[in-house]
């Protein structure tokens, strides 16, 4: 089992100076639509450009996806315990106008259809899916190595201090709700899983959830898990949602399979969650050996600058 622990460079204080100053901003990005890559208005004779746009619609189709889960009634249950205030949600989002019915849905009603996820909302879910995996009571979070004093504390991560619309202190939430419920094996599942899962913008894998996209992760693996999604399509489903989450990082990556004769369609989820594709140093080298450079802009999540590609404009960053 490939795996990775490194000391974050986030602490309590660094992560409040980085909410404090792009809380804004973050919100906008997280929640930007990504144009579509099919529609292009003017005409492109280059052949590349065409195969590329067929790629990006593979990897991020433009009517989005289907998850394996159902949300119910969590967005209530969040919202009447604290773990989202939502008047802070609700004002975070109507600033920029996104506050829209299906937030309003989301946190308001109980939604027993599948989740769908698309380039307007990967945002908007990831934020969800953060609080969930902050808030549900797990052993992660108790006994991991986010917990170890050694690193510092739980509390002085981008993804626990990061979190600033819950109410009052975060850590009050923190792994403490029975949001979701598991089995020993459902445990045993999520934990094998989330050592396995990494994410561009920082080294360790969803099993230290030290930042945003890792905690989100985590509650998402949770939710599989609790309405026994089967562990092939918890790959298959981690894969498509972090390909929303990191759009440019998986475009490259599936650039770089294509050029080995591999389709995306035909990849290994469990392969290119790993470390050697999507930790922050393994997507550096992929993005190397495709000759294309890694993409800039957003925020870092404390990862050595000279062995990772910067997180992407699009979703890049690890706060709100």
């Amino acid at each position: 089992m490939n795996e990775q622990t490194t000391v974050p460079r986030y602490r309590f204080l660094a992560a409040s100076i980085l909410v404090s100053s792009f809380v804004l901003a973050g919100a906008w990005l997280y929640t930007a639509p990504r144009p579509d890559p099919l529609q292009n208005t003017a005409a492109v004779p280059d052949a590349d450009i065409q195969k590329k746009s067929v790629l990006e619609e593979k990897v991020l189709p433009s009517d989005g996806i289907a998850l394996p889960v159902r949300w119910g009634d969590l967005g209530i249950k969040m919202a009447g315990v604290g773990v989202v205030d939502r008047e802070k949600f609700e004002a975070l989002y109507a600033n920029h106008g996104e506050f829209d019915l299906e937030a309003r849905r989301l946190f308001g009603e109980e939604m027993n259809e599948p989740l769908r996820m698309t380039p307007e909302n990967a945002g908007l879910l990831l934020n969800l899916f953060w609080a969930l995996g902050l808030g549900t009571k797990n052993d992660i979070l108790e006994q991991g190595p986010i917990a170890d004093p050694k690193y510092g504390g739980a509390d002085t991560f981008a993804s626990t201090a990061g979190w600033t619309i819950a109410q009052g202190d975060p850590m009050n939430h923190y792994s403490r709700h029975p949001f979701v419920l598991l089995t020993k094996e459902q445990q045993d599942l999520v934990r094998r899983v989330s050592k396995n899962i990494y994410r561009p913008c920082c080294p360790n894998p969803v099993y230290f959830p030290d930042c945003n996209h890792g905690m989100a992760m985590l509650g998402f693996l949770e939710l599989m898990a609790s309405q026994g999604v089967s562990e092939q399509d918890m790959w298959k489903a981690a894969l498509a949602v972090n390909s929303y989450w990191f759009p440019d990082t998986y475009i490259t990556i599936a650039t770089y399979m294509k050029n080995k004769g591999v389709p995306w369609e035909k990849v290994n989820p469990r392969e290119m969650l790993g470390i050697n594709y999507s930790s922050a140093s393994g997507y550096a080298r992929i993005a190397a050996q495709a000759q294309l450079q890694p993409q800039r802009g957003g925020s870092g999540c404390g990862v050595d600058t000279g062995q990772q590609a910067e997180p992407q404009r699009e979703r890049g960053g690890c706060s709100i």
